[in-house]
C-alpha cells in the first residue's frame, strides 16, 4: 500500500526532530554527560519514534478500508503495530 507523503508529514516532522535528538544524545555521550540526562533524552527519543510509528500505522489502517487489497494490508499493518509494542 502506498501512502501520499503529504499524509505522513506529521510523522516525518516528528522523525526529523528525533534525528536531531539522537545527534544530541551522541554529543552528550562524547561530552561525558551524566547518565541520568542521557537516559532522559533516550526515553524522549524512544517515545517520539513510537508515536511516529503509531501515526504511520493509523494512517495505513485508514487506507485499508478503501484499498482492494485491504485485508492483506491490514494483516501486515497489524503485525507492524504489534512490533511497536
Amino acid at each position: 500500500m502506498k501512502i501520499e507523503s503529504s499524509e505522513l508529514k506529521a510523522a516525518r516532522d516528528r522523525l526529523m526532530r528525533v534525528q536531531g535528538q539522537i545527534g544530541g544524545i551522541v554529543k552528550m555521550i562524547d561530552e561525558g554527560r551524566d547518565c541520568t540526562d542521557l537516559l532522559t533524552q533516550l526515553a524522549a527519543a524512544n517515545t517520539a519514534l513510537t508515536r511516529a510509528g503509531f501515526s504511520i500505522v493509523a494512517i495505513g489502517m485508514q487506507h485499508c478500508g478503501s484499498d482492494p487489497e485491504g485485508t492483506e494490508n491490514r494483516k501486515a499493518l497489524e503485525k507492524a503495530f504489534m512490533s511497536l509494542a
